[in-house]
């Protein structure tokens, strides 16, 4: 059965992706938890699956134009897959529908969603200042800092979903100056796919993946993703970059605020 309360919340998103290119992991993940009351680490299981789902679709799309750096997907993988693994195996130790996996996940969303809303409203102040101090790296610095990138965001996408959107693309503008703007985002999707694969495949595996949501979302945000790809150059992408970056600033601060109240409580108890 597809839920319609989820199939819409699944357009809004798509709509969103469609017409931005973001905003997929750090909006669903939320809206699971703070709308739909979904614990922290279903959503985040869900939405991984889900978003590989999404994304091997736009995949398929930049590989048929040619606007995919195959060379930059082997680098962030390299990273990102052993990291991956790493993190699920450590997850795999807490019991996720704990209090503390519950902690851990928020905390991390928190801090996850902040850093993309920064992103969305300085990237490009962030890229010009990084190049008038550091320049242009040579080819085995920038193919080190690619690996990097890719530990970064193996870990925090397998413990909150969010990261491989805007902080992949900030990252890869930054070390890839002369890369088109076209490969850049097709690369970072191509990249997402095993990345989420692997990690939605994990959280399946312990149990944290709601296929009844997922189905629902996905019958909402394909036609989304289509309809927002349609309307994407009829409306200004700068205008929707703020309105998703102060949406974002703000369900991040009510989940630290939900996750300082937890940690304040568990500290009464603990002290008591």
């Amino acid at each position: 059965m597809i839920d319609p309360l989820y199939s819409l919340s699944g357009f809004a998103v798509g709509l969103l992706v469609g017409m931005t290119g973001v905003g997929g992991g750090s909006l669903m993940t939320p809206i699971l938890i703070l709308l739909f009351g979904v614990h922290p680490a279903t959503a985040v299981g869900t939405d991984l699956l889900y978003a590989a789902a999404t994304k091997t679709g736009g995949s398929l799309v930049h590989g048929l134009a040619r606007s995919i750096d195959w060379t930059v997907v082997k680098r962030l993988a390299t990273g990102s897959i052993p990291a991956t693994i790493a993190t699920l195996s450590a997850l795999s130790h807490f019991n996720l529908s704990g209090e503390a996996a519950r902690n851990l996940i928020t905390l991390v969303l928190s801090i996850a969603l902040f850093a993309t809303a920064f992103v969305l409203v300085f990237g490009n102040p962030i890229v010009a200042a990084y190049r008038a101090r550091v320049g242009e790296l040579d080819a085995r610095r920038t193919a080190r800092n690619t690996v990097l990138v890719g530990i970064v965001l193996g870990t925090l996408v397998s413990i909150s979903s969010v990261g491989a959107g805007a902080l992949g693309v900030i990252a890869l503008i930054i070390l890839y100056p002369h890369l088109p703007m076209a490969k850049i985002v097709g690369s970072d999707i191509a990249h997402a796919v095993p990345l989420t694969l692997i990690a939605g495949a994990g959280h399946w595996m312990m149990g944290s993946v709601d296929w009844h949501i997922m189905g629902s979302l996905l019958a909402g945000s394909l036609p989304g993703i289509f309809v927002g790809s349609y309307f994407a150059i009829r409306v200004p992408e700068r205008a929707l970059r703020l309105v998703l970056a102060t949406t974002l600033f703000f369900v991040a601060s009510r989940i630290a605020y939900d996750y300082a109240n937890a940690a304040g409580s568990i500290f009464t108890a603990l002290s008591r």
